[in-house]
């Protein structure tokens, strides 16, 4: 009868019970489980199922949580959940008042710090040895790092600064083809183990104590000996950058091979100063589909196990309509090209390299190049279209204001995933675009109400040559109003009336103005009615349509998916402070002042007041005077 190995392992101490051959069964069920748990739930799959052999060796040759393992791109954790008391939780991962799909420093004592972007661990971790030291604590600091975290900034800002250090900091590169070229091979295996064997290190340091005694020919015997380790060295050629940086570099290492992993980390932590260990996996690792294709199981809804077949949602995505309508004018206009930072297919701008590669630029995990990047490609006379999650071009922010608008430049941000983004939860909801570029100027910022606006505003955007345009999008499928043909340019700064009402004035932005259309209706049944404005545009506004309102009615909604400090509905209220505009009633929907969890779009939405439901009942209560009590919305009197 099989043993069921996992069914034992409730904390990291479990692991130290088996030995290497248990160890590698317990592998084959996790990577089981996982699959089994994603499928249903959706996830990051591949990434997880590269790291099962990895966290393993981790965790059962350091001590955690008294010894700290920082991960990079959090969604590499999945086995390290698994085995740090999650694992009956596992099921409720990325669902509404679940586990979350990434460290979280308030969900396990052995999440040491949270993360959900890219690049930051080799940061925290050289905070944390500094605290160490300052407290004259005693233990072991881990940074995990790898699945194209090594092309972001930051990680090289970290490795430059430990280097310098000279601080016990042991570093795990987890190179799965994403970020160090491969270096495979048995020499190159075999090396590693003898760089950090402890006869071998006892050799060198008894030879080169014994020989600094001695004169001229001393001197000899301690160049050679440098010599024969500097060429061991080179044969590991991903190895002379790290060492130049101040780090001893041992690798490639099988990422797979439980056993060298163990002993190399046993070896490993007795050494003082920077370490790098270079391991070599395979994402997607266990799971035949996820092997072929890593990118689209990289995070993927829910599938069938045993076909590996997406579970489809319907209607055609933002990010799809972006690569399709993009290429589509490309084929008249040469100048245009796309720039993404390692999200060509989430962005869909695979849609747009497969048919022009020679326009299309993945600059890897790196957003603030990637902006200075298309700066200079406008002021070649370029129309650069940089497609950037919501969440991550926070990154870029400075190179947004000193490199494109301050020189303004033309050139156009889609940015995906704005708004609440669902199971991937505060980490990635792109709630705070709309405010921090409000301040920023020369820009223009819109957002659609469905598709075929969007694809309106993509077409104004790339004929737009005046400065910069950011075009703010949600994730998923809209209305499924798609155009192929007939784009208009939109004239910047005007909105549109969906509906005219008496009761009072609500105006929408994005995929709120859906919302506030259902709202109305709800309204309807129960003898109000609204003006629905689809603002279109945050900046510039629409004053005088909004002016032109509120001379008849004094009673104003403002809907958006964002925070409401600095967001949409502050512009709104500054108009009328500045134009001296008296005795609004206004009342903003928004996002207050929190971050928001993770869960399904449509539960989360509804949690901070952003369904049409609510919405609808808040405007009845409002204009009836009836007493309500509500945290989601913000009402200004002017």
């Amino acid at each position: 009868m099989n043993k069921n190995y996992l069914d034992n392992i409730n904390s990291p101490d479990d692991l130290k019970k088996l030995n290497v051959p248990e160890l590698a069964l317990l592998a084959r069920e996790i990577r089981e489980y996982m699959i089994n748990v994603i499928s249903k739930t959706g996830g990051h799959l591949a990434p997880s199922l590269g790291t099962v052999e990895l966290t393993l060796a981790l965790h059962y040759v350091f001590n955690a949580p008294c010894d700290k393992i920082i991960w990079d791109v959090g969604h590499q954790s999945y086995t390290h959940k698994i085995i740090t008391g999650r694992k009956d939780l596992f099921h409720t991962i990325r669902q509404y008042k679940g586990i979350s799909g990434f460290p979280r420093i308030d969900e396990s004592k052995y999440d040491t710090f949270g993360v959900g972007h890219a690049s930051t661990s080799i940061s925290a971790a050289l905070g944390y040895i500094y605290g160490r030291d300052l407290n004259g604590e005693n233990y072991h600091v881990v940074a995990v790092i790898g699945d194209g975290a090594l092309t972001g900034g930051e990680a090289f800002e970290g490795l430059n600064n430990a280097g310098a250090s000279k601080k016990d900091i042991i570093v795990i590169i987890n190179d799965n083809e994403m970020s160090i070229s491969r270096n495979v091979g048995a020499m190159a295996s075999y090396l590693a183990e003898i760089l950090t064997s402890p006869s071998f290190n006892k050799a060198k340091t008894t030879i080169w104590n014994l020989t600094g005694k001695l004169s001229t020919f001393g001197e000899r015997i301690r160049y050679a000996v440098s010599q024969v380790d500097q060429s061991l060295k080179a044969v590991v050629v991903p190895g002379l950058l790290f060492e130049r940086l101040g780090f001893r570099y041992v690798g490639p290492i099988d990422g797979h091979n439980l056993a060298k992993m163990i002993k190399i980390f046993q070896n490993i932590k007795k050494y003082k100063g920077p370490q790098i260990v270079h391991l070599l996996t395979k994402k997607g690792k266990g799971y035949k589909f996820a092997e072929k294709d890593a990118c689209k199981y990289h995070g993927i809804g829910s599938f069938e196990m045993d076909t590996g077949n997406s579970i489809s949602s319907s209607g055609k995505s933002y990010s799809k309509v972006l690569g399709s309508t993009l290429t589509m004018f490309a084929e008249t206009n040469p100048k245009i090209v796309a720039i993404t930072a390692a999200m060509s297919v989430g962005t869909g701008l695979n849609i747009f390299e497969k048919k022009y590669p020679d326009r299309f630029f993945d600059v890897g995990i790196a957003e603030q190049h990637a902006v200075t990047f298309s700066a200079s490609l406008a002021l070649q006379g370029f129309i650069p279209v940089v497609a950037i999650y919501s969440t991550f071009l926070q990154r870029a922010y400075d190179q947004i204001i000193h490199d494109v608008a301050l020189q303004n430049l033309p050139v156009v941000f889609a940015i995906d995933r704005a708004g609440i983004v669902g199971e991937d939860g505060p980490t990635h909801h792109g709630t705070m675009d709309l405010s921090y570029l409000r301040a920023v100027p020369n820009m223009v910022i819109m957002s659609p109400k469905d598709e075929a606006e969007f694809q309106d505003m993509l077409w104004t955007a790339v004929n737009y040559r005046k400065g910069p345009v950011a075009i703010r999008y949600p994730r998923g499928a809209g209305t499924g109003n798609i155009k192929e043909d007939g784009f208009e340019i939109l004239e910047i700064g005007r909105g549109e009336i969906l509906e005219k009402g008496e009761d009072a004035i609500v105006i929408a932005l994005g995929r709120m103005v859906g919302v506030a259309l259902k709202a109305n209706k709800l309204l309807k049944d129960k003898g109000i009615s609204t003006t629905v404005v689809n603002a279109r545009f945050v900046k510039p506004l629409d004053e005088k349509l909004i002016l032109d309102l509120v001379r008849k009615n004094k009673k104003i909604f403002t809907i958006e998916e964002n925070v409401l400090y600095g967001g949409f509905g502050s512009a709104v209220a500054e108009l009328f402070v500045d134009r001296n505009i008296s005795n609004i009633k206004m009342t903003r929907f928004g996002i207050k002042d929190k971050f928001i969890t993770h869960g399904k779009v449509s539960i989360l939405l509804k949690e901070v007041g952003l369904d049409s439901e609510k919405i609808a009942e808040l405007i009845y209560k409002k204009i009836t005077n009836e007493e309500y009590s509500e945290k989601s919305i913000q009402e200004i009197t002017i």
